[in-house]
């Protein structure tokens, strides 16, 4: 089965985007490498549950079990140990990352409150794009009744492009509702 975004990206985007930046090749075209879903859990040092609950929520959304990020060093202020669990993050590739922008974009962002679209200024540079999302509960798969936290997440979108021109119109192609 092929996804709905994916077949967009083949039919239609690459050719679009060959044709505006003047590439000689179809492989010159940027393409979305993969997708980065980081939540960090600060609470999780006074208390491991809430680590728990983080992680099975961000399976929920992304379908793919995460992995727990651990500080690199110890920060007294904030009562961190170097090696205590402080976050989970997830990694999408191929078809999953495909469903993860297609849901994103057609279903969770419309769900904000007082949306306009996304900030266009959030890319790096080097045509990678990160999102910060306030709360979970955007997601469909996440049970409001069974939120006890609400909790943010950020979600770094990496691409093959080289400037953030390419990267912004291959975003905008695939459907990403930048702010006006």
């Amino acid at each position: 089965m092929v996804n709905r975004l994916k077949e967009k990206y083949d039919k239609e985007i690459v050719p679009s985007m060959m044709e505006k930046f003047s590439y000689k090749s179809i492989m010159q075209a940027p393409k979305i490498d993969k997708i980065v879903i980081n939540m960090g859990v600060g609470d999780a040092v006074t208390n491991a549950k809430n680590l728990d609950e983080a992680v099975e929520e961000l399976t929920l959304i992304s379908g793919q079990k995460p992995v727990i990020t651990r500080a690199k060093k110890s920060i007294a202020g904030f009562r961190l140990r170097e090696g205590m669990a402080i976050g989970a993050k997830v990694t999408l590739r191929g078809q999953r990352m495909y469903e993860f922008l297609d849901k994103l974009v057609s279903v969770s962002l419309p769900r904000v409150r007082d949306f306009h679209g996304v900030s266009k200024r959030a890319f790096d540079g080097r045509g990678n794009y990160t999102l910060g999302v306030r709360e979970q509960l955007i997601f469909p798969e996440i049970d409001f009744d069974n939120v006890n936290k609400v909790r943010g997440l950020d979600i770094v979108i990496v691409t093959t492009a080289k400037t953030d021109e390419e990267s912004r119109e291959l975003l905008t192609q695939l459907g990403m509702p930048f702010a006006k």
